[in-house]
């Protein structure tokens, strides 16, 4: 009962301060306040306000957040557990052998990615001039593109 008229008069003291304003020829404004003054008595038109009343006063609302609250965070800590842990064995298993077959790009002799088990190749080097002219640059570039499925 006291919300309500809490509600009304700040409604009825915010149309007070839009009609002054929209006197000082400020529309725009006057039309804004007007918005937000008819929002507390929409509420309680509505009947969100007596609810929200009689859900602040209720022990059994607020020990049923609490029990959200519990099972909310009982969620989050299984999950931060289970992405830190990477799941099941077996499915870490799967996972390691599923990344070394999609880490071998296509033509490609060895892993790209991988824990290291196999010396990486050694570039021959190169001598001073290029004999292909610009072709050189390119080549690197098109490897990267191809290693990326470009």
């Amino acid at each position: 009962m006291i919300a309500e008229t809490v509600c009304s008069a700040v409604s009825a003291a915010g149309l007070g301060i839009a009609a002054v304003t929209a006197y000082r020829k400020r529309f725009l404004t006057a039309a804004r306040i007007a918005a937000y003054s008819l929002v507390p008595i929409g509420l309680v038109m509505t009947g969100v306000v007596e609810w929200l009343a009689d859900t602040a006063f209720s022990p059994v609302a607020w020990a049923g957040f609490g029990v959200l609250g519990v099972a909310w965070v009982l969620f989050m800590t299984t999950r931060a557990v289970e992405r830190r842990r990477g799941g099941t064995r077996k499915e870490r298993k799967e996972a390691r052998a599923a990344a070394q077959r999609d880490a071998v790009a296509p033509g490609a002799s060895a892993p790209s990615l991988g824990t290291g088990s196999r010396p990486a190749a050694q570039p021959s080097p190169r001598p001073a001039k290029a004999s292909r002219g610009g072709d050189d640059d390119f080549s690197d570039i098109e490897a990267i593109l191809k290693k990326h499925g470009i």
